[in-house]
């Protein structure tokens, strides 16, 4: 009789201390269109208000004819891809919960880096023959094509 109770006990504890945050989860997820951001979409990134600027702009850009969002905001591979979206998801969820949001908004390191990636491997036929390492050398953060081109995308 006394295991049946020890294992009562612990299939309610597990099921409470499972259950609430996979709940807790499952609501924010559904809230926050989670779904929506597994899309290649770029009205998804609208479904925050903050990122209406940078759409309006991407719509008024060069680029919205050959890219969307994740073109240039994600890695070029699957697992890379949304392993991005969850940490940047995770990121802008987490800063929005805290009221930590910064703004204006200003790209990050790790993303600007994706950015980079994105521009030489959609323009390899012209930078090809770039050696981004000289070119730095020549001109300061010029390596870095948003240096430059930092309005091609989004003409704030």
């Amino acid at each position: 009789m006394q295991l049946w109770k020890t294992l009562g006990l612990i299939s309610i504890s597990t099921a409470i201390l499972v259950g609430i945050p996979l709940g807790m989860g499952v609501a924010t997820f559904t809230y926050s269109k989670g779904s929506s951001y597994m899309s290649n979409d770029p009205k998804s990134c609208r479904n925050c208000h903050i990122m209406n600027e940078q759409y309006e702009s991407w719509e008024r850009s060069g680029h919205r004819h050959v890219a969307v969002c994740n073109d240039c905001h994600a890695p070029h591979n699957l697992l890379g891809k949304y392993f991005v979206k969850a940490i940047n998801g995770y990121n802008h969820s987490a800063a929005f919960t805290k009221d930590q949001f910064e703004w204006p908004i200003h790209i990050k390191s790790m993303n600007r880096k994706i950015v980079q990636n994105a521009c030489l491997y959609c323009h390899k036929d012209i930078t090809q023959d770039m050696n981004i390492v000289d070119h730095k050398k020549d001109y300061q953060n010029s390596g870095d094509c948003l240096h430059c081109h930092s309005k091609v995308g989004h003409d704030l």
